[in-house]
């Protein structure tokens, strides 16, 4: 849980219009060339507040999903249990409807809507056990079906065809870590009713050389299987591939949907914060929010990841959250320390340079399981959680573009007083980006929204070019506090006939709107 925060300060309107058929690629001059005409499209980005829904408290509002047949709006409740569904057919006027009742079946973490039916993930009451989606009709509000999944479902979605349900199944460990189950992949074909749970057991035997490349596995006494915690999926718009997030680990999963099988794990790397363009604040003692360059590896570790096919290309874009593992039972798991509390190797930490100081960076979170290269007790390198930034990856996990400190110099500029929660989370994760969410606007522009948890805020970037996007604006709304599940309704399926945002944010359990008003 985090701190409240003091109201943002920073507007959230944007009006850029872009001329009609403006060629973003390859634009051809040749004179021979053959003009088509092409539909005229308004590409305008204004998106501006509407309304907000008061769900409950803190975790009752965590992720959204709309069904566009009946306009309803169907909302994670975990502290009340429930999924809570309100009629937004009049945007300024959502009418709350009897809510689904999930009693001890389990505590609700995902929804998602496709085709008239909604699909519920539950992670069961003790979760290293298997969970359940739960299928319903939109319309009728019956249960169609139950479905067996893997342990500790965290995120559901459904394939761009509706053949099939996929959920990202973390398996974490109990708080004594002598029970954890395998991370799985369960794949639900809606047509046969059948369940295919994947593990990672094929690739226990690729652990050394998945690891070169920062991929983790820390766990005690865990294999790779074990380990690994799928996050977050994006489905490919042909519904063949997935992706799936492995946060914890620093990786990226491949899934064939028509195979049923895992096809490959791409390790992300690290993030190298000497570099001037990921400069960041490491400290919360400093007495000042200033951007600096400091001797530490950020992996990317992301959470939510979205997909989008771009001029023909498809992309992987992931929010680069960082996730760290505490387990403070017996005898647990501790995976993380400030630098103040290590031995750092004197060679690539000179004395001299006072690292420790908690104005320097001993204030900051670091890895205790990676850096210590020679097996000497000290630390030659300093590995953080997560990369402060969004990323763009191709379709073989090579990095296409990261946002480096983007995510700090915009938002210190717009909203310093509130800038990385008050600085109180400076030497943590910064301002955490939790969520991504693309809108296509006739494939002729693309826009990405950025949740950002400790800010309570929104970034907006234009990707069209995926190789050089342009930050836009910030959205923000007083009262609503860790955006965690972000979605969008498209003008063809919303109830204003516009573009809508929808957030919902997790602390304060509100769901607010924003309209894009082209």
């Amino acid at each position: 849980m985090k701190h409240t925060k003091h109201n943002l300060l920073f507007s959230s309107t944007l009006l850029l219009t872009l001329a009609l058929n403006l060629c973003l690629f390859n634009c051809a001059d040749d004179d021979t060339s053959v003009e088509v005409d092409q539909p005229e499209v308004n590409t305008t980005v204004n998106f501006q507040y509407k309304t907000t829904i008061q769900v409950g408290g803190e975790a009752s509002a965590e992720i959204s999903a709309f069904d566009p047949i009946t306009k309803k709006l169907f909302v994670t409740n975990a502290q009340a249990n429930e999924i809570s569904i309100f009629d937004i057919s009049e945007i300024n006027n959502p009418i709350q409807q009897s809510s689904i009742a999930l009693s001890t079946q389990g505590a609700p973490n995902s929804v998602s809507v496709l085709n008239g039916k909604l699909a519920i993930a539950l992670e069961a009451p003790v979760k290293q056990n298997p969970g359940f989606v739960l299928l319903y009709d939109t319309q009728t509000m019956s249960l169609l079906q139950t479905f067996t999944v893997g342990a500790l479902p965290d995120m559901v979605t459904f394939s761009k065809d509706g053949n099939f349900i996929l959920t990202a199944n973390e398996g974490e460990p109990n708080a004594d870590y002598t029970v954890d189950p395998n991370g799985t992949i369960s794949i639900i074909d809606v047509n046969s009713n059948t369940v295919t749970t994947l593990d990672f057991s094929n690739f226990n035997s690729e652990e050394l050389a998945l690891e070169s490349n920062h991929f983790r596995v820390f766990g005690p006494n865990a294999s790779l299987a074990q380990d690994v915690e799928p996050e977050y999926i994006a489905v490919l718009e042909d519904s063949q591939t997935a992706w799936v997030s492995l946060q914890e680990n620093n990786g990226i999963a491949k899934i064939n949907l028509l195979s049923k099988t895992i096809e490959a794990i791409y390790p992300l790397g690290y993030k190298d914060h000497l570099l001037a363009q990921n400069s960041l604040d490491a400290s919360n003692e400093d007495n000042e929010t200033v951007l600096k360059n400091w001797p530490i590896r950020g992996l990317y570790q992301p959470d939510a990841i979205v997909s989008v096919n771009i001029n023909g290309v498809d992309y992987v874009i992931s929010a680069n959250e960082g996730d760290a593992r505490e387990y403070e039972g017996t005898p647990g798991y501790i995976g993380i320390d400030r630098v103040k509390d290590i031995n750092l190797d004197p060679s690539a930490f000179p004395l001299s340079e006072d690292y420790q100081n908690e104005a320097n960076l001993g204030r900051l979170n670091v890895m205790l399981s990676e850096g210590d290269i020679d097996n000497d007790g000290d630390y030659d390198y300093l590995y953080s959680y997560g990369a402060r930034s969004f990323t763009i990856w191709s379709a073989n996990g090579t990095l296409v573009y990261d946002s480096g400190n983007s995510i700090a110099t915009e938002t210190l500029a717009a909203s310093p007083s509130t800038f990385n929660d008050e600085d109180k989370r400076s030497d943590d994760k910064g301002a955490e980006p939790e969520s991504v969410e693309v809108l296509n606007i006739a494939n002729q522009r693309y826009i990405l929204f950025v949740g950002l948890e400790r800010t309570d805020q929104i970034m907006v970037y234009d990707i069209t070019n995926p190789n050089s996007p342009t930050f836009l604006t910030i959205l923000s709304h007083e009262g609503d506090e860790a955006p965690e599940g972000l979605m969008i309704i498209p003008a063809e399926d919303s109830p204003t006939g516009k573009d809508i945002l929808v957030v919902s944010n997790e602390d304060s359990g509100t769901v607010s709107f924003y309209e894009n008003l082209q």
